[in-house]
């Protein structure tokens, strides 16, 4: 028997569902990590569990929707960067810090974005893949001006990026080993001397 229409789910209906859910696991992430059980999104969310998973089958799916959520602000970033930095090193500097932001957005979330690349089919591949081709933007420009290593890829500084963000986020690590890691990665790809800016 056909469901009358008035009692279905209107698209709105289903749009304005996932809006909430996704909103509510950003929360949830904040208050408890990435690891946050997919029942708890939903009974913080007021849905069944089946109405959760019609949205986001899996907890990888969830996540990159939120991160998905996020994108804007990181693209808000590179956007004032590129308009209000000329000096390639600084900006690729800049960016990273901005991408070490993205991934620190909530506890664990290092891990996931890990396994993305991985998986060919993870939903969160294609926002690192766009972070890292953006840090390839960056990393060409600091090359072509002299003040980053040839050789280097933009996947090496997103790897790079991500480790030291795993790495802070450990038990065992203190307020200075975000700093002090972040300052080896930036010996590892920029130059100086001749032609090339001195480190900050």
């Amino acid at each position: 028997m056909t469901t009358p229409a008035a009692s279905r789910p209107t698209r709105t209906d289903a749009q304005r569902n996932r809006a909430h859910i996704i909103a509510v696991a950003e929360e949830g992430f904040a208050d408890l990590g990435v690891e946050v059980s997919m029942d708890a999104i939903a009974k913080r969310a007021g849905v069944g569990a089946g109405t959760l998973y019609r949205h986001f089958p899996s907890r990888e799916a969830l996540v990159a929707a939120v991160m998905e959520a996020r994108s804007p602000d990181l693209e808000r970033e590179r956007v004032a960067i590129e308009d209000g930095e000329s000096d390639s090193r600084v900006a690729l500097e800049r960016w990273l810090e901005a991408v070490s932001a993205f991934m620190r957005a909530y506890d664990g979330l290092p891990d996931p974005l890990r396994s993305a690349l991985r998986e060919q089919g993870s939903p969160l591949a294609p926002t690192c893949r766009d972070v890292i081709a953006t840090t390839d933007r960056f990393l060409a420009a600091a090359q072509r001006d002299g003040h980053a290593r040839k050789g280097i890829r933009g996947r090496d500084l997103y790897l790079g990026t991500l480790a030291v963000v795993w790495a802070a986020g450990t038990e065992s690590a203190d307020g200075s080993v975000e700093q002090g890691l972040r300052e080896m990665l930036r010996s590892g790809w920029a130059l100086s001397g001749e032609g090339a800016a001195p480190a900050s």
